[in-house]
């Protein structure tokens, strides 16, 4: 851990010092304009004597009454001038050009830094990982009975709002095992799955058709569905628009489909459960539905799937459960990292309930 801690401060060290060195290299720059500022003001002066004192002699060898020395020496002193107004004037045009070599070196090493940052960031969080790895930390500690128990009663209450029947706990073990039992989906993952889903569910189910702002096919799927269920589709409740990012609602029931992936289902849940049609909002054909994907996105496979990491794009092998929560939540660094995860919490100490 002190290794990987140190790897860490190590990299912190070198973006910090590409920020010193970008931050010192301005003020040279900047320090430099100055300086330039200043000698245009002084090439000014010169250039003002100059236009002054080329007609002073003239003037001065024509009231001349003697002194020509100092009517010589004051021409000595213009050509003086002139030549401290090209010397200046050739300084100035070097330090332009040392400005414009200066920044053009700004502009790389930031080009350079903004690199350092992706792959340092990058490195950062691997680092971080490897290091949680070793703690124990990627997986989310296995719940408590308690904790379960708990969640059973969340699940009962929450489908019970998302279905709009009455169901008790008996009857969401029972749902669940018959699937797991179809399907080979363990009956812990489908669980922590329905756990999850239904928590979202419920959360966000409270909208009817009119407010989902699902896709023309996804209507007229979803009028199909429920004409043939003889329901009366403007009273269905589904899932609402999510608030934090651009989507739509109309996910439906325990398994949280939208009627277009229900609609491919459909024929795989009534042959499993018998009830033809299915019905979305009845608990056996919901979880039904939501293990036959599971079981389809890879739940059941013995080895580890390799993936392409959806956070660093990394090459990774991952469980199959984890595979398939990713797959059925949507592909996302979060879904990685957080749902599946968090979904198997749940799974572990299922049998001991």
């Amino acid at each position: 851990m002190y290794s990987t801690q140190a790897q860490i401060d190590k990299a912190r060290a070198l973006i910090k010092e590409s920020e010193e060195n970008i931050a010192r290299m301005e003020e040279d720059v900047e320090q430099m304009g100055e300086r330039v500022d200043f000698q245009k003001e002084i090439l000014r002066s010169f250039v003002q004597e100059v236009y002054y004192s080329k007609k002073e002699p003239v003037i001065s060898m024509a009231l001349f009454k003697g002194d020509l020395a100092k009517v010589l020496g004051r021409t000595d002193n213009l050509l003086t001038v002139e030549e401290r107004i090209m010397q200046i004037a050739e300084e100035i045009r070097e330090a332009k050009e040392k400005i414009e070599n200066e920044q053009g070196k700004i502009a790389e090493a930031k080009a350079d830094h903004e690199e350092l940052l992706k792959d340092k960031v990058v490195q950062q969080y691997e680092l971080l990982a490897d290091r949680n790895e070793t703690q124990g930390d990627i997986k989310e500690k296995e719940a408590t009975i308690g904790e379960l128990q708990q969640k059973m009663n969340e699940l009962k209450n929450d489908l019970n709002k998302l279905l709009g029947k009455s169901y008790d706990t008996g009857d969401v073990k029972d749902a669940i095992k018959f699937a797991s039992s179809v399907t080979g989906v363990s009956k812990g993952f489908l669980f922590g799955m329905l756990s999850v889903e239904s928590r979202l569910g419920a959360s966000v189910g409270g909208c009817y058709y009119k407010e989902s702002r699902m896709s023309d096919y996804r209507k007229e799927l979803f009028k199909d569905i429920c004409d043939e269920l003889d329901y009366d589709y403007k009273k269905k409740k589904v899932s609402c628009p999510p608030a934090s990012y651009t989507g739509t609602g109309g996910a439906m029931g325990a398994a949280q489909f939208m009627s277009d992936t229900w609609t491919g289902y459909k024929s795989k849940i009534a042959t499993a459960t018998g009830h033809n049609p299915p019905d979305p909002w009845n608990l056996v054909d919901g979880v039904m539905a939501m293990a036959l994907k599971l079981e389809n996105d890879g739940a059941t496979e013995k080895d580890d799937i390799r993936i392409t990491s959806p956070c660093n794009g990394k090459k990774i092998y991952v469980d199959p459960e984890i595979y398939a929560s990713m797959k059925y939540l949507g592909w996302s660094c979060y879904a990685l990292t957080n749902y599946g995860p968090r979904i198997q919490s749940l799974a572990g100490g299922y049998d001991k309930l």
